[in-house]
């Protein structure tokens, strides 16, 4: 669709100043009432909107430009209302995958952020599509992030998924990933054995988004 990322960050920066109800109307789709059961609408439409073709695959949103796509949802003054899902956890064979073939630093190499202005209690319609940017790690940020990625990953090969909480790292997080809790999926257990477990995602702390952000607009 894109013959560059130039042409890609052409499209994106024309959706700021967008409110999502303009947005919507423009694409031809109905809003919900509540994000509450469509919790990942906004990121859905911003997808549509820009034409992304990865949809929910393990890979890049862009692959062809080697670009992941994600929204920010921001409270009005700026600050990042929640984490940011990255990518699903793998709980199995641990062994063959390494921070450079990880999905995680494959779906984090270069991101396209769009942030999304608009305080909880806000109409959703009224929420809006602030200024997009390109974002590649750091030498520093990437090696925060990998280590991260690798003590959590280390954890859940040694039979320990149950024990991490969302407090494990400083930037990445591994927390619950499921449209349910009766959602289950295999991982190694405490005993060596298998056990069934909810699903695990990998997603980006608030405080480090805002930082980025900080990096960005120089707030």
């Amino acid at each position: 669709m894109y013959q560059n990322i130039d042409e890609l960050m052409q499209a994106a920066n024309q959706l700021a100043g967008l409110t999502l109800a303009e947005l919507a109307e423009r694409c031809g789709i109905i809003m919900p009432s509540s994000l509450r059961r469509e919790k990942g609408w906004i990121g859905q439409l911003i997808e549509l909107a820009l034409g992304a073709s990865a949809g929910s695959k393990p890979q890049q949103d862009f692959p062809e430009l080697g670009v992941e796509l994600k929204t920010l949802p921001l409270a009005n003054n700026g600050i990042p209302l929640e984490s940011t899902f990255v990518c699903t956890a793998p709980l199995l064979r641990q062994q063959h995958i390494s921070w450079e073939t990880s999905n995680v630093h494959h779906k984090l190499s270069t991101v396209l952020w769009v942030p999304v202005f608009g305080d909880r209690q806000q109409d959703i319609g009224t929420r809006m599509i602030g200024t997009p940017w390109l974002w590649h790690p750091t030498a520093e940020q990437e090696q925060i992030l990998r280590q991260d990625w690798e003590e959590i990953m280390e954890l859940i090969a040694l039979g320990k998924v149950e024990s991490i909480s969302a407090r494990h790292g400083d930037a990445l997080q591994l927390r619950p990933k499921a449209a349910n809790g009766r959602s289950l999926t295999q991982a190694i257990g405490s005993e060596g054995t298998l056990i069934q477990t909810r699903p695990r995602g990998f997603y980006l702390r608030s405080t480090f988004t805002r930082q980025l952000l900080r990096l960005q607009f120089h707030l």
